[in-house]
């Protein structure tokens, strides 16, 4: 029993400032190390001579206290408030705090009894404000741990009760929090009890989401999964998340395997840990645990999310935030004007409709423009409360709706979401977002009094209500019928060809010209529509819809043309909209038949719903009829092969060569293993790798995509692809899986460490780089790495300037991605962490890899009929029979494979 006789230490603390002001002289006084023995009772005033400590850690890092929180601006009593925390020493910041209603007063008592802890009125009529649940066994002491946990300890040292399972606001770095646990933000820094904000683990994915109806109902706002710098790393089930000095980990039941992982931007030299705090904004912070500056505030060492308009109220209710480089700023809407509070109120004179007006008699409901390139924080991750009805429907909806104060409506897909019991901030600078409309009351509308305006007579009951509603109804059966005839007679016409009144249009009063004009272009696009598919696809979540004439325009009469594709060419162009202005890569689709089409409406779908640093951004689309056209972001250095194969190009350094390795790879990890469903690219190649002067490296071309859900066997009827990068399944007629993917990244990964293509002739023809006169490289890494020559394996333009250990680790990921068997490759998650360095690189099995000599020789399977020189040209001649299980497809024709591209 001597481990747990009380240590003592001698705090003096000269003045310390205290309440309202007031100054209190402190003398020496020995406070308990590590261990407290019940019973023991305090309040607020016993220990200010010890700044409200009452219990330290073994090294002092961390205390437990009756912490002065200071005075809340909000409060009208000008009194400080006090809460029972555990606190970071040197810092002074809360970890965890007995929450819910436990603000102490001078009454209040913090009690350690066998029973547990509580905090409690003297009265013996007065209820507990917070208490330990029952216990299975009496306490024998309080302890408090280096690592920040407090915990309740039976005679055994068995621990009863621990607050690392009762987070408040912090997870700190030895503190795992478990799927379904939450942190929960404080209301201020002044009031410690539980805000509106909140983290949830999922079994998926980490969420910061906002309650907005007293915590029966909450918006996300930030996901990790979504994050620019997360990788997936597995699709097992999300059990616990975890920090430390490198970053935070999403992990497996197993508690060793990663599903999600982020690193933060500056990891520290000294290896100091860092906690996760959850503040009053609703920003997930992670703060540098250093000792050096006592009463120092813990340095931000990375937030979420970063830009400050994301968070739900970065300026209260209907607040419009701009970024800007300097930090945002606050205004209203246009037709909103400022209250004297700092609000925003409709100018024209109306109300917002508090939520009890909602639902008051009569419901005679305006709605409130906010104009375009508005957006809501909420509508990037929230799923349409309807879609495919048009704008009155989703207007309709709101009015029906008690808690519907407003909505959101997505013209392009025709999808509407409703801003339920509370709105937060608006931003500004969505090109890609819906227009919002806010409910408003006329001033008298808002509920009045008894007297004479409360009744009616009898005339105004006939003449102003009865009346006009017989006459609404009469006029819309009339309106009715003959809409009825019409549709029979148009009907009875069966041509293919859609008569332009199939189809009706309300308008509200306040819809701006350009939903307006997307109406008028829907119906023109189902006139000329001449594809033979008259059914209306209707897609959620699309992207902004331009005019042909807009893109037109923009790209001056499509006159600078920067790349072309299977199915049309790329064209530079700058958008002029003040709103949206930026310069563009608009691709426009040529002779689509119905394949064209299914490809088209297959890369919107994707791009426009994948969302990753290392993927191109969709930034919106065209479609009028035949004329079906696709916005991207501007890549200015082009695409991989221009940097990497032109012998007029300068060569790309290594360093660059691996960041364009790791990209590559975290963006198709994210295809596969990221998005709601998977999604296989099918055309990996260095044409569809884009990169940027910043060092941006992103994938592109999603035109050759295929959606999976997990059930699907992922068979493909049409072989897709392009030669040189073919996994040997698309000539095999075995299953196409993600690994297809991965066979062609490993074919990329080569041609990035040698600078030039597997297979290619000598001549160097069409400006390619040609520094030798090898044949087939797959073959000639594979028998470099067996002989450790990875020096030879580099590009000679780099002149020696590689890490060795560099290349040696990106030729074995690449020949482990080209195993004949699919099941040997490793997924595009494994890549990915093998290329970052966060796993060993994998050894590749040589004696599975032979077939890549035979290639090198030029042997071939004559029983598949596809000769090594295909019509594309070779680096071999054909000769003999092989015994490889398929032919050389590196070397096919492309004609052969899939037909004209």
């Amino acid at each position: 029993m001597a481990a747990l006789l009380l240590l003592v230490v001698a705090v003096a603390i000269a003045i310390v400032p205290w309440g309202g002001g007031a100054v209190a002289v402190a003398v020496a006084r020995e406070v308990p190390v590590e261990y407290l023995y019940p019973p023991f009772n305090l309040t607020y005033f016993h220990f200010l001579d010890t700044n409200g400590v009452f219990l330290l850690s073994r090294n002092a890092t961390f205390s437990a206290a009756v912490y002065n929180a200071g005075v809340d601006p909000s409060s009208d009593d000008n009194q400080s408030r006090f809460f029972f925390s555990v606190l970071h020493s040197a810092s002074r910041t809360p970890v965890w705090t007995a929450t819910a209603g436990t603000t102490i007063l001078q009454s209040i008592v913090l009690s350690l009894t066998a029973q547990g802890l509580a905090l409690s009125d003297p009265d013996p009529a007065a209820d507990y404000a917070w208490s330990t649940p029952r216990l299975r066994a009496p306490v024998a002491a309080l302890r408090l741990l280096d690592t920040g946990e407090l915990a309740l300890l039976d005679a055994a040292n068995a621990t009863l009760w621990s607050s690392f399972d009762r987070p408040t606001d912090t997870l700190l770095p030895a503190q795992p929090l478990l799927a379904g646990v939450l942190l929960t933000s404080p209301v201020s820094d002044q009031d410690l009890n539980p805000g509106a904000y909140r983290l949830m683990l999922t079994d998926t994915d980490a969420l910061l989401q906002w309650a907005t109806n007293n915590g029966s109902s909450f918006l996300t706002y930030w996901a990790l999964s979504t994050d620019p710098n997360s990788v997936q790393d597995s699709n097992a089930a999300v059990h616990s998340m975890t920090a430390n000095s490198s970053g935070l980990y999403l992990l497996a039941a197993n508690g060793r395997d990663t599903v999600f992982r982020l690193r933060f931007p500056s990891p520290d030299a000294n290896g100091d840990p860092c906690l996760l705090k959850l503040d009053s904004s609703g920003r997930l912070r992670a703060l540098r645990l250093s000792t050096t500056s006592p009463r120092a505030t813990l340095p931000t060492v990375w937030a979420a999310p970063t830009g400050g308009c994301d968070l739900p109220l970065p300026c209260r209710s209907l607040g419009l935030c701009t970024p800007g480089t300097n930090g945002s700023s606050c205004s209203c809407p246009d037709a909103f004007s400022t209250y004297s509070t700092g609000g925003c109120a409709p100018a024209d004179g109306s109300a917002l409709p508090l939520l009890a007006d909602t639902c008051a008699p009569p419901p005679n409901f305006n709605y409130m423009t906010l104009g375009e390139g508005i957006g809501y924080f909420a509508n990037k991750f929230a799923s349409p409360d309807t879609s495919g009805e048009e704008l009155p429907a989703c207007r309709n909806l709101c009015s029906a709706n008690c808690s519907c104060l407003g909505f959101f409506y997505r013209n392009s897909s025709k999808s509407c979401f409703l801003l339920n019991y509370r709105i937060g901030s608006l931003f500004r600078g969505d090109s890609d977002a819906a227009v919002g409309f806010i409910k408003t009351l006329p001033p008298a509308s808002r509920r009045q009094g008894g007297g004479k305006g409360s009744s009616l007579s009898f005339i105004t009951i006939v003449f102003g209500i009865a009346l006009p509603t017989v006459a609404a109804v009469l006029i819309g059966f009339v309106v009715y019928v003959m809409w009825v005839k019409s549709r029979q007679a148009s009907n009875k016409k069966k041509k293919k060809k859609k008569q332009g009144g199939s189809r009706s249009w309300f308008k509200l009063p306040m819809l701006s010209s350009q939903q307006a004009s997307y109406a008028s272009e829907e119906q023109q696009g189902e006139e000329d529509d001449g594809d033979g598919d008259g059914d209306e696809v209707l897609i959620p979540g699309l992207p902004a819809r331009f005019t042909y004439a807009e893109l037109e325009e923009a790209t001056e009469g499509f006159k600078s043309q920067i790349g072309s594709g299977g199915f049309g060419c790329v064209y530079r162009g700058e958008l002029t909209d003040p709103e949206r202005s930026a310069v563009v890569a608009v691709k426009r689709m040529n002779n689509l038949g119905s394949q064209g089409r299914r490809e088209f409406l297959t890369e919107m779908a994707v791009i426009g719903n994948a969302h990753h640093v290392n993927l191109v951004k969709l930034r919106g689309f065209c479609a009028e009829g035949a004329r079906q056209l696709l916005v991207y972001e501007y890549m200015n250095r082009g695409s991989l092969d221009q940097c990497l194969f032109r012998a007029a190009a300068a060569p790309l350094e290594w360093p660059e060569r691996m960041g364009v390795c790791v990209g590559a790879a975290r963006g198709l990890a994210y295809l596969h293993a990221g998005c709601t469903r998977k999604i296989l690219h099918c055309d990996v190649k260095p044409e569809n790798i884009l990169l940027d002067d910043r060092g941006g490296v992103k994938i592109a071309d999603f035109g050759l995509a295929k959606l999976m859900s997990p059930e699907q066997s992922g068979l493909f009827t049409t072989m897709r692809g392009t030669r040189g990068y073919l996994a040997p399944e698309w000539l095999t007629n075995a299953p196409i899986t993600d690994k297809a993917d991965v066979y062609s990244f490993g074919m990329v990964l080569l041609e990035i460490v040698r600078g030039r293509k597997n297979c290619r002739s000598g001549k160097g023809s069409g400006g390619e780089a040609s520094s030798d006169s090898d044949g087939y490289f797959p073959a000639m890494a594979l028998e470099l790495h067996e002989q450790g020559q990875y020096e030879a394996v580099v590009d000679q333009r780099l002149e020696g300037r590689a890490d060795v250990a560099q290349v040696e680790r990106v030729v074995r990921v690449a020949l482990c991605c080209l195993h004949e068997d699919a099941a040997l490759r490793p997924a595009m998650t494994t890549v990915s962490a093998m290329l970052d360095g966060s796993m060993e690189a994998g050894v590749p099995r040589t004696e599975l890899l032979d077939y890549l000599r035979l290639y090198g020789r030029g042997l071939v399977d004559v029983r598949s009929g596809l000769h090594a020189a295909g019509k594309g040209g070779s680096d071999f001649t054909s000769g003999g029979a092989g015994s490889s299980s398929w032919s050389p497809t590196s070397c096919v024709s492309a004609q052969q494979l899939s037909g004209p591209r």
